[in-house]
């Protein structure tokens, strides 16, 4: 009998927490996997493709929910045709996101983060996407006029420039926005919603600063901006970490009061401008 060609995670989230299922999405995401279905993603067979759903269902079962893994053959309705086109067109999607942001970039940081993302397609590009010579170009342009213009400066942004992450903000975005005010861009304005033209996004999918492997946005702000030797600040990451990433990696003594002080910011404020403003982390000098 054929072997199945396809590994499948079938699985079932609780509805809460909210940031237990964006965790997971992104897991999902990172691995190029796609949705042949409600709450059924597919990857082709391999050992690599075992593992790494074998490690996702297990943490999903320990966060709650249900998950299985399987190998698959489809003998009706989707093709493995159609299939490698799902995934081929899931992926020129994400070549033309990097290829739209080539096109407008201008900086040193801006080709860094497109490197990196493009690496990070091209590894789960299991099926040629058409998409990836027009980004190649598009980078490859963008790396030409940034080098022709002496534009490789430290930091990709303007004072006053508009920062948007995703609303209802919690602990990394809440901290990450006191970080761009405090050391960043201390006339920064920010937004709670879409990404939008023109404005800096942070802690969203495909943001400019957002969770880069394991580290919160947080820690990417401190590496990217070249904050992380200050201790002070590497301790508030390091606590902002943990609560946000909830894998104990830390375990600073603080921790648990740092959470309770973040919780009590959310319940007192539902507007998100408001827990913008409050003192998140201790108001501490990056040059202490």
């Amino acid at each position: 009998m054929k072997e199945g060609r396809w590994l499948l995670l079938i699985h079932q989230l609780p509805p809460k927490p909210d940031y237990f299922r964006v965790k997971i999405w992104r897991r999902l995401q990172a691995l190029g996997a796609v949705a042949i279905k409600n709450s059924v993603y597919a990857l082709p067979f391999s050992a690599q493709a075992t593992e790494d759903f074998q490690w996702l269902r297990k943490e999903i079962t320990a966060g709650g929910g249900e998950a299985s893994v399987c190998r698959a053959l489809f003998v009706d309705g989707l093709s493995d045709q159609q299939i490698e086109g799902l995934f081929r067109a899931v992926r020129d999607a994400e070549y033309g996101e990097v290829t739209r942001a080539a096109e407008t970039g201008t900086s040193a940081a801006d080709i860094t983060r497109l490197e990196r993302r493009f690496r990070e397609i091209t590894a789960v590009d299991h099926f040629g996407a058409g998409g990836r010579k027009t980004a190649e170009a598009a980078m490859a342009k963008l790396k030409t006029q940034a080098t022709s213009h002496g534009r490789r400066d430290r930091s990709p942004t303007k004072r006053g420039a508009l920062w948007v992450t995703r609303p209802d903000i919690h602990v990394d975005r809440i901290a990450s926005a006191w970080l761009i005010k405090r050391f960043i861009d201390p006339k920064a304005r920010f937004a709670f919603g879409a990404a939008r033209e023109g404005a800096v996004s942070f802690d969203m999918f495909d943001g400019e600063y957002t969770h880069e492997g394991e580290r919160c946005t947080f820690e990417v702000l401190l590496q990217r901006f070249g904050l992380e030797r200050d201790d002070a600040l590497r301790a508030i990451a390091e606590m902002v970490h943990d609560v946000d990433v909830k894998d104990g990696k830390f375990g600073r003594d603080e921790t648990p009061g740092f959470e309770r002080m973040i919780a009590g910011i959310v319940k007192r404020h539902a507007r998100d401008e408001a827990r913008v403003v409050r003192p998140s982390p201790p108001e501490r000098s990056a040059q202490s």
